[in-house]
């Protein structure tokens, strides 16, 4: 016996069996049950998403020879018949290849006899937007009044280019485009009952590559095992695909993040040699980058998702959320713009150097990135330490030895030289001067900068956070915290307290400091004589909310 497509193969038979369109199913059967049936019905939606499948089990399910009913019993002649496309009350039409008005004719000029064997005499008419319009007005009359004993059911991937008229005399019942985890359940099922051995990553791939169409699915299927001889591996899906590994993806974004230019060079011209397809290595980085930023509202959407990687974590709170943003607003103008390339791989490494080339530097609220130094400069200038840097080198001015305000003790190391959390504590302003210097980014960031230093007791830096900000809140972000905190060389933990409090935080000193930069901008330019000579010759007037202050 020769081979037969899965999706051939799998074509729901029942209603039952349809995936995904549960809101189409339960119209149809209630209609079928109350024999309650319109005589013109409009199945729009993407391709493969199960329209003429609809339409099948609904004409079996008006001839089935057990009764009308939403359950067809698939024994009788007319439901073989129909299966097997052999069935004379079924007329199947494809509009895209009789599009002229006399074919349409010839087919209504039969609409007026009877069925030759079932209940109804059913219509199929498959992409009917491809009708010219002088066909639509011949279909017209006859939709709008067919004889009891006919039925018609119209399928097409794009309703808008059906007229009005036509529109107005049909229930219209849009499918949806598959959800990736649909697609999946129904791969595993047909994979159980073919007893076929497969990767679960595999799947993933297959469902993510068929983009809403379970019809797709399938053919992808079809081609993976036979790439892969009858085997389904995620290597060989993903060498027939064409996409890239997440630790490739992860390589790329960790560049991104570290400015590296040299690596992304090189991991594209690994993917090159892998023959990888770019784009949908883009979609691939536009999918992470989406995680990522879930990820910084909330952890606990990814995982709900089964979405969550390893490396998440620590991007997402070295990426800041405008970078994100801005990477994804930049991969999606170069999925638009890659087709333009000289080639695809220049299109795809001109992107992410552009995701590099654009970066605003996270740190100054949005502040454009100094252009950087050529090595030989940055080896041999000097730079000025701040006075309030926490590293892992001394202060440039060591703290001034003391008991603290609490008199505490407890001791943190830096080159050598012991210092109290007090004294750590005053010398950098309480905890703006932490927070200043942690290397965290995104909402992380955010966390830190709204906390409010209460107390301080022994080594423990006791935090409130304002129930406003609680959607900041996590224990996985606060462990982050103090884990930079570690690294900065401070030996000293953070707790924090949920209550309300008049706290200044780290946020609002920011806001007030940046309010007095731009009242004395401000007040610098009215002072000036060149701007005051402008207002008076030529009466211009001083835009407040244009005035940007350099950090």
């Amino acid at each position: 016996m020769s081979y037969q497509a899965l999706a051939r193969k799998w074509r729901p038979g029942v209603f039952a069996d349809v995936v995904g369109q549960e809101h189409v199913v339960q119209a149809l059967s209630n209609a079928l049950d109350r024999n309650q049936v319109h005589h013109a019905f409009l199945f729009s939606g993407t391709r493969g998403v199960g329209k003429t499948t609809l339409a099948r089990i609904f004409a079996k399910a008006l001839n089935c020879e057990r009764g009308m009913s939403a359950n067809p019993c698939n024994e009788c002649s007319a439901c073989e018949s129909i299966d097997q496309s052999r069935f004379l009350d079924l007329i199947e039409v494809d509009a895209a290849s009789r599009t002229k008005v006399d074919d349409t004719r010839e087919l209504l000029d039969n609409v007026q006899y009877s069925p030759a064997s079932g209940r109804y005499k059913v219509y199929l008419i498959d992409e009917v937007h491809m009708l010219s319009s002088h066909s639509f007005n011949a279909l017209l009359k006859t939709l709008e009044e067919p004889p009891p004993h006919v039925k018609f059911l119209l399928a097409t991937t794009d309703p808008q280019k059906l007229p009005v008229t036509v529109l107005s005399r049909c229930l219209q019942f849009h499918l949806k485009a598959l959800q990736p985890d649909q697609i999946r359940r129904q791969l595993q099922t047909i994979l159980k009952a073919e007893q076929i051995d497969f990767e679960d990553e595999s799947i993933d791939l297959l469902s993510r590559a068929a983009d809403g169409s379970l019809r797709d699915a399938l053919s992808l299927l079809d081609q993976a095992l036979a790439y892969g001889a009858g085997r389904l591996q995620a290597s060989m899906v993903r060498n027939m695909l064409g996409t890239i590994e997440d630790d490739v993806i992860e390589k790329i974004l960790q560049a991104l993040a570290n400015d590296e230019a040299q690596t992304l060079l090189q991991v594209v011209v690994e993917m090159a040699e892998r023959s990888s397809d770019y784009l949908q290595a883009l979609d691939g980085i536009l999918s992470q980058i989406y995680n990522l930023s879930l990820y910084q509202v909330s952890p606990g959407i990814l995982r709900a998702k089964q979405a969550e990687q390893p490396w998440h974590a620590e991007l997402a709170a070295t990426i800041g959320a405008e970078d994100l943003q801005l990477y994804y607003q930049i991969g999606l103008i170069g999925k638009r713009d890659l087709a333009l390339a000289p080639d695809p791989r220049t299109g795809f490494e001109m992107v992410l150097l552009r995701m590099l080339a654009f970066k605003p530097d996270s740190g100054d609220n949005g502040r454009t990135k100094a252009r950087p130094q050529p090595v030989k400069e940055r080896a041999t200038k000097q730079v000025k330490p701040d006075a309030a840097e926490v590293s892992a080198g001394a202060p440039a001015t060591p703290p001034k030895p003391g008991p603290g305000p609490r008199g505490d003790n407890t001791t943190v190391q830096d080159r050598g030289r012991s210092y109290s959390a007090a004294e750590v504590s005053t010398e950098l302003d309480a905890w703006w001067g932490l927070v200043e210097k942690l290397p965290v980014n995104g909402v992380v960031r955010e966390l830190a900068m709204n906390l409010g230093l209460n107390d301080i007791s022994k080594d423990v830096f006791n935090l409130i956070l304002d129930p406003s900000h609680e959607y900041l809140y996590d224990s996985a972000r606060i462990e982050l915290i103090n884990a930079e905190i570690k690294k900065l060389g401070v030996n000293v933990i953070i707790k924090v307290e949920i209550r309300k409090h008049d706290i200044q935080t780290p946020a609002q000193q920011q806001l007030r400091l940046r309010e007095e930069k731009l009242r004395a901008a401000e007040q610098a330019i009215s002072d000036d004589p060149k701007a005051q000579a402008l207002m008076e010759k030529f009466g211009a007037t001083l835009v407040k909310e244009s005035i940007r202050v350099r950090e």
